[in-house]
């Protein structure tokens, strides 16, 4: 089931914070370049015009390292995890 949740914060390419969580969430099956790479900052900004200051419909498919949610991510009927792979 997805939660709604308001984007606060985007950290990296796939990963963000909302105003109902306390840990991180990490799109799902999303390779983007780790923060200090080349691509990395035009990555964290395509997820932010994307969804930062947006509700944003977050369904959970495991735990990451240091409690973050791995999850699918949903803009309206748009999977955010799909556009950010190019999709």
């Amino acid at each position: 089931m997805r939660q709604k949740e308001t984007v606060t914060k985007v950290i990296a390419g796939d990963t963000f914070e909302t105003d109902k969580r306390k840990n991180p969430v990490q799109l799902a099956n999303v390779e983007v370049p780790e923060k200090g790479r080349r691509g990395a900052p035009q990555a964290r900004e395509k997820l932010r015009s994307l969804i930062e200051g947006k509700e944003v419909g977050i369904e959970t498919v495991a735990r990451g390292k240091h409690g973050c949610s791995v999850a699918r991510v949903y803009l309206g009927r748009e999977s955010v995890n799909k556009k950010m792979q190019g999709g």
